[in-house]
């Protein structure tokens, strides 16, 4: 699997796969599974294989429950193929991806999600599981703060005298239900969203911990332990196997927003695929599944209570009232809550060296390259600034680099489209371009970010992205130590312009994209398998600042 440089980024914890493999086989003992396990040993006259992707809580649990064949009725079986990613990613597939590049069966955290998703079909097939927002703390700090026995209503608890971490509002359902919560709490309209956008500036400014090491601090019984928007089921793993949990969910005298985990079936699968999908669905939402959830920390539909509840844990064995979350709601305030920040202006720079035409998975990396990068374009919102050049050796004249578009904002207008159609148009022309004669990466590094500082603007953000597979080939360029220092001397306070190197593959020289992000102040990634790009870009696109 590729590693990343930032150890810090949030990842959910996956759920103990010893624990799931229990409470699945607890679900079939009881004989809520019996017909799924029968199918495990038959032969299967024909496969068709189901592409599920599921929220990174739920990866290690789905994976067990469909780790055997599921018998058809015409003689053949299903079999799924699961990966965990988050939401966020999925979200960003979808709004880019053509229909085959799409998960059959989609499960993130929320329904919220689905907002952001109106060029997808999806159909709605029930809910695997569901968790409430709380807010986690350590028990020390509930008990200094008076909430053991009479807990606070959302909004007295996010703008109390007591340090709150804020979760990255663009790929947290916890964090912006938990917001939405306080401004229902507020009596919603325009007040309440100023309320929580001032909550949320407050938060910011503070430089508080960041929600992983305010989870830390909890579960060490910190008793200024920040307040945190989690779901139930991560106190319940974060504390799951400590004989005396530290680690507290408070839960909001006006109830908590909840978490569905919906089970979504994405666009129409030709006809031959319905019935395999139909089957995947029906172990998804089975009583197997509800029994194996529950023993991983989760709530049923019907809120069922995860195995365990009740005082010893501080998980509530009754769900708390839910708080209704109206998406166009929600969609509204995170739309007001993003545009607080600052724009991104950002230079994308590609290798197009003949070497990106090593096959990858179903395609090659460049266009692996290109999809990511189609992806998380749907992130960015008009007011970002984004630019295209691609690189190899000599691409135009003497120079080993070649602007295909300007930086300018993705709703300009150019030659009857805007620049965000232009971005789209230019990556899809990406395997077309690969050109021989090695990969001329130190000079064309050097020409980006002088290019991105002379269009600069201090109202955005400003960074150069590199994404590459090889090592610098010029023997006529800068090299590395002379391009490092050259960086680091024309370091520009009042225009900074960092590096964000993405090592793509085996073969990508990661030591000199260290050297030169740490001349900028940027920060260097690996991919070294190179399906997990779109995992690293999006990363580091999110950590830019």
């Amino acid at each position: 699997m590729g590693r990343h440089v930032d150890p810090t980024a949030r990842r959910r914890r996956p759920t103990p796969p010893v624990l799931i493999a229990a409470g699945i086989v607890v679900a079939l003992l009881a004989g809520g599974g019996i017909w799924w396990l029968a199918g495990s040993g038959g032969a299967c006259e024909t496969r068709q294989t189901v592409t599920v992707t599921v929220a990174p809580e739920l990866g290690d649990l789905t994976t067990h429950l469909l780790a055997a064949p599921i018998p058809l009725a015409d003689g053949g079986c299903a079999v799924a193929r699961v990966s965990a990613r988050e939401p966020l990613q999925t979200v960003a597939d979808l709004g880019a991806l053509d229909a085959a590049a799409l998960p059959r069966i989609w499960v993130p955290d929320s329904s919220l999600w689905a907002a952001r998703t109106p060029k997808t079909a999806l159909d709605s097939a029930g809910s695997m599981a569901t968790s409430p927002v709380v807010l986690a703390t350590s028990r020390a700090a509930v008990d200094k703060l008076g909430w053991a026995h009479t807990p606070p209503a959302w909004a007295a608890a996010l703008t109390a005298d007591h340090p709150v971490a804020v979760p990255d509002l663009a790929g947290s359902a916890e964090g912006l239900a938990a917001l939405a919560a306080v401004r229902a709490s507020l009596g919603g309209g325009a007040d309440a969203d100023n309320a929580v956008v001032q909550a949320v500036l407050a938060a910011t400014r503070a430089a508080g911990p960041a929600p992983e090491e305010a989870l830390a601090a909890g579960a060490k019984g910190d008793e200024n332990a920040p307040l945190v928007p989690v779901s139930e089921q991560e106190v319940f793993t974060t504390d799951k196997g400590n004989p005396h949990p530290t680690l507290t969910p408070v839960y909001p005298s006006d109830g908590s927003p909840m978490l569905d985990y919906p089970v979504f079936k994405v666009g129409s699968p030709p006809s031959g695929e319905r019935a395999a999908v139909a089957a995947v669905v029906r172990v998804l939402t089975s009583q197997a599944a509800k029994t194996a959830v529950r023993a991983a920390g989760f709530r049923t539909d019907d809120g069922a209570a995860p195995a365990g509840a009740g005082p010893d844990t501080g998980i509530q064995a009754t769900a708390p009232k839910p708080v209704p979350l109206d998406p166009k709601d929600v969609a509204g305030l995170f739309t007001r809550l993003s545009s607080l920040a600052a724009p991104s202006r950002l230079l994308a720079v590609f290798d197009v060296s003949t070497s990106m035409r090593s096959p990858v998975g179903r395609g090659t990396r460049v266009t692996l390259a290109r999809d990511a990068a189609k992806s998380a374009l749907t992130l960015f919102p008009d007011t970002s600034a984004i630019g295209l050049w691609v690189f190899a050796r000599t691409m135009q004249g003497a120079d080993d680099w070649k602007e295909l578009l300007p930086t300018r904002a993705l709703d300009a207008a150019v030659n009857g489209k805007t620049q965000r159609d232009a971005l789209r148009q230019q990556l899809d022309s990406l395997p077309g371009r690969l050109s021989p004669g090695g990969t001329g990466l130190y000079d064309t590094t050097l020409a980006a970010v002088r290019a991105a500082r002379a269009d600069y603007d201090p109202r955005s953000v400003s960074s150069v992205v590199i994404i590459t597979d090889g090592k610098d080939e010029d023997d006529g360029s800068i090299g590395l130590a002379p391009l490092a220092a050259k960086l680091k001397a024309e370091v520009d306070p009042t225009r900074p312009v960092k590096v964000i190197g993405i090592g793509l593959g085996p073969d990508a020289d990661l030591s000199a994209l260290k050297k030169i992000a740490a001349a900028t102040g940027g920060a260097a990634y690996s991919a070294v398998d190179p399906k997990d790009l779109q995992t690293v870009l999006f990363d580091a696109l999110r950590k830019r600042g």
